[in-house]
Formats: C-alpha cells, structure tokens, sequence
C-alpha cells in the first residue's frame, strides 16, 4: 500500500550516490566539449569503429546524454528516463573498448571494465529505489 514519501530518506540514501554519479558524468563530458577531445573522439575512434561519417554527431549526442542524465539525477527527476541512454553507452563502452582491456582500470590492467560496471549498477541502483508510482518515494 502507498506511504507517504520521507524526503529525509531520500535525501540520506540516494542523495550522495546521484550526486556522485553526476559529477562523474559532468567531468567525463564537459571539459571534453570545450577542449575539442569530443570531436577526437567522434574522428579518431567512432567514425574508425564503422559510425562513419556521424562518429563527431554520436560523439557529441553521448557527451550530451550524460550532461542531461546528470542535471535530472541532480534534481532528482526524471531519473529512470535519463538514465536508460548513459546505462547503453556504458554497456557499449564496455562491449567495444573496455572487455577487451580486462576488468582492472588501474592496477591489475588498465582501462578495464571495472568503472563502468560500477556506474551500471549505481545508476540501476538509483533508478529502482523509488516507488513506479511516485519517484520520490523510497521503499519502507
């Protein structure tokens, strides 16, 4: 049955981890768009891995999804809507470049998989803590 949402709950347990996941969205893109490294990415690696010619375009779209996914995670809306494109770039990330790195970022190996499945499952995480119903509610 529906229980008034507590937003002191809310608050204490998904604040921290959308706001984490925000800002790690928010460096992985924005200095990225201001540097040029965007349109390397979408020239040097997606217009080469057969996204030519919109490997910029993609390049860009992603970069852009992930400052939207951040924003609505910030503000606490939208969230399962925002996050569904930042969960298939980061399932794709892993299928394209980091599998075949192995799992270790550092360490053991290098640019592994390991970030992006721990991104996977915050962002999951954050995206089925609330109630269908109501997005700020939290299961009691």
């Amino acid at each position: 049955h529906y229980h008034e949402p507590n937003p002191m709950r809310l608050f204490n347990h998904l604040l921290p981890l959308r706001l984490a996941i925000a800002v790690i969205l928010l460096m992985h893109s924005v200095p990225g768009m201001f540097d040029g490294s965007v349109n390397g990415f979408g020239e040097g690696y997606l217009d080469h891995v057969g996204f030519a010619p919109f490997g910029v375009a993609l390049a860009w779209v992603i970069k852009l999804s992930h400052v939207v996914n951040a924003v609505f995670l910030i503000l606490g809306k939208y969230m399962k809507l925002s996050s569904v494109p930042t969960l298939l770039i980061l399932v794709a990330g892993i299928v394209m470049i980091h599998f075949q790195e192995g799992w270790f970022v550092v360490g053991g190996g290098r640019n592994g998989m390991e970030f992006n499945f721990l991104l996977i499952v915050a962002l999951v995480t954050v995206m089925f803590s609330g109630s269908s119903r109501d997005p700020a509610q939290v299961p009691s």
